[in-house]
């Protein structure tokens, strides 16, 4: 679980743009509740699995060639340090204040005993760590269903986590720097550190069937563990049943 929310939907979105484009599959509506705009959706997803095959991807193998594990692992709980904000405003939106102060304690000893959260003395010390954003917080507050959207670069999101964008934009350091300082490097890193984390799932994603699906219905699963804290509801399936009988 990373902490990060921009990084989250990056990590996901990356994995994706790592399969192979299905042509005949462009008119295909396999999930119409969810995603009613998968045409657009797949078109937009060969679209980022081109940025990826012809950019991201090569950065993150040379990434992962010349650096360290333990380096990398460093860089990494660097940045999802730095996420420390975006979870904790959106833990007083959703009335979290027991996860708040485990988050805050996390963050002060990550970064003062850490150096900054290179090292993760938190979880060494049983601290849990937890990921939240704005999406989240418009889930609990009532906003539970959203068709999915694929964003350019970004890539899987749904509408309501496509809005929630804007707190992370706002209060994550890294788009504060960047924002004041006109300086992106930092972030650049961050997504290429991230993207060289998901290249051993690059043959298991590339073998699925249908990996727009599969990237899909991964992620849509994933964003409901989150917003359900761990403990997603059981699905209704005599509700199902019941509309297939209809």
């Amino acid at each position: 679980m990373r902490s990060v929310i921009f990084r989250r939907c990056l990590v996901v979105a990356l994995c994706g743009l790592v399969a192979a484009g299905c042509a005949g599959t462009q008119n295909r509506h396999t999930d119409p509740v969810n995603d009613p705009w998968e045409g657009y959706n797949r078109k937009m997803h060969a679209f980022n699995m081109g940025v990826d095959k012809a950019v991201l991807r090569p950065l993150a193998k040379g990434y992962d060639t010349i650096t360290p594990d333990p380096l990398q692992r460093g860089i990494g709980n660097f940045f999802r340090n730095l996420g420390y904000p975006v979870t904790a405003l959106n833990q007083v939106f959703q009335g979290k204040f027991g996860a708040l102060g485990e988050s805050t304690d996390r963050f002060i000893k990550n970064t003062v005993f850490g150096l900054f959260g290179f090292f993760d003395v938190a979880t060494a010390t049983g601290i849990p760590f937890h990921d939240e954003d704005f999406g989240q917080t418009m889930a609990g507050w009532g906003w539970e269903d959203s068709r999915y959207f694929v964003l350019p670069i970004f890539g899987p999101s749904t509408v309501r986590d496509t809005l929630g964008r804007s707190v992370y934009g706002t209060v994550h350091p890294l788009n504060i720097y960047a924002r004041e300082e006109h300086e992106y490097w930092p972030i650049a890193v961050d997504v290429v550190q991230f993207r060289a984390q998901l290249l051993f799932r690059d043959e298991q994603v590339a073998a699925a069937y249908d990996p727009y699906v599969f990237i899909r219905d991964a992620w849509l699963q994933r964003r409901e563990f989150l917003i359900y804290d761990g403990q997603p509801p059981e699905p209704d399936y005599d509700a199902y049943l019941q509309e297939l009988e209809e």
